[in-house]
């Protein structure tokens, strides 16, 4: 434990100084060789990010986790039972109970607004690298995201080493945000690999809401949100409407602007509990831009595309309509 424990504390200097040769590198191989810029004022947002939150907020927002904590340690007293953790079995129970709570949580920070807001300042980068991996947000401690981690503590994992094992699980996730490290062939089938995490970070239609496990793939697989990455639709980062400026505070706060927007246009209290729980993108007119609309809408017109092509050939094969038939094709 004191040796994990001492990683964890290494790791904070080892994040950093990683960003920064993979940065330089990337900066390099762009002089060499074209592409795109590395993006150093993102990776700048990124860094501020976590240094606020990483020191100042840990003492500004110390209630909050205290109140968390100690609801995580009154589950603890009143367990269904107790995990045996001087026997290997153990550990590998916690840890694939809190790999399943994490699994959860971060579906949850996706499909439900609320904690979406915290969220999306992760997917605010428009480029992903090692840099956005430390881009939390800092309203994370305020949301009630460590409820999801309940069960554990009540199916007999120690509060403390629900915390170990959640912090290795974020120092893992730390290399899958590279985009130069390739499939990993077999280690695809259960690993969270940088090739699934792109697919994460991508605002594709095609990659949207899927590969939420931490270390693990296996919890994406069996709840069918595991999205494999394809060579034929390259991977755009950033959030759907992209995020454009470097303004730490838009970028932090703009998403509960709009909530707060939202929320006092409600004219009923279904409203109200929708923008909160809802998907990001719910309106309560049915005419939102949530993932399922969004790919509704792009299976309707991807429909019309395909009538209208079927059109098209009739008409050829029939020898009537050329002209129209020239005009039609330019329409899409």
């Amino acid at each position: 434990m004191n040796v994990l424990l001492l990683i964890l504390k290494l790791s904070v200097v080892t994040v950093l100084v990683a960003s920064v040769a993979e940065a330089l590198v990337l900066t390099w191989r762009h002089a060499r060789r074209g592409g795109p810029a590395y993006d150093w004022k993102a990776a700048g947002v990124s860094v501020v990010d976590f240094m606020v939150r990483q020191y100042a907020l840990t003492w500004l927002l110390l209630w909050p986790f205290a109140m968390w904590s100690g609801a995580m340690d009154w589950v603890w007293q009143h367990r269904l039972w107790t995990l045996p953790l001087d026997h290997w079995w153990g550990w590998v129970a916690c840890f694939i109970g809190q790999e399943f709570c994490y699994y959860w949580y971060h579906r949850a920070a996706h499909r439900v607004r609320w904690f979406w807001c915290t969220h999306a300042i992760h997917h605010s980068p428009n480029q992903l690298n090692l840099s956005a991996a430390y881009r939390f947000g800092w309203t994370g401690k305020l949301t009630g995201s460590l409820a999801f981690f309940m069960l554990a503590p009540l199916l007999g994992m120690p509060p403390d080493v629900i915390a170990l094992m959640l912090a290795l699980n974020l120092i893992y996730q730390f290399w899958v945000h590279a985009t130069w490290i390739p499939r990993l062939g077999p280690l695809e089938w259960f690993l969270n690999t940088p090739s699934a995490h792109r697919v994460h970070h991508a605002s594709n239609l095609e990659y949207l809401d899927g590969n939420y496990g931490g270390v693990l793939t296996v919890f994406d697989r069996l709840f069918g949100t595991y999205i494999a990455e394809r060579d034929d639709v390259p991977c755009r980062y950033g959030l759907v409407t992209p995020i454009t400026t470097y303004n730490l505070l838009h970028i932090e706060f703009c998403h509960w602007q709009a909530l707060w927007r939202d929320l006092r246009s409600a004219r009923s209290a279904r409203a109200v509990a929708g923008y909160l729980l809802k998907p990001p993108g719910w309106s309560p007119d049915g005419h939102g831009t949530t993932t399922e609309e969004l790919r509704q809408r792009a299976n309707v017109a991807a429909g019309h595309g395909h009538a209208t092509g079927q059109a098209v050939a009739r008409a050829t094969e029939s020898g009537i309509g050329r002209p129209a038939t020239d005009n039609m094709t330019a329409t899409p």
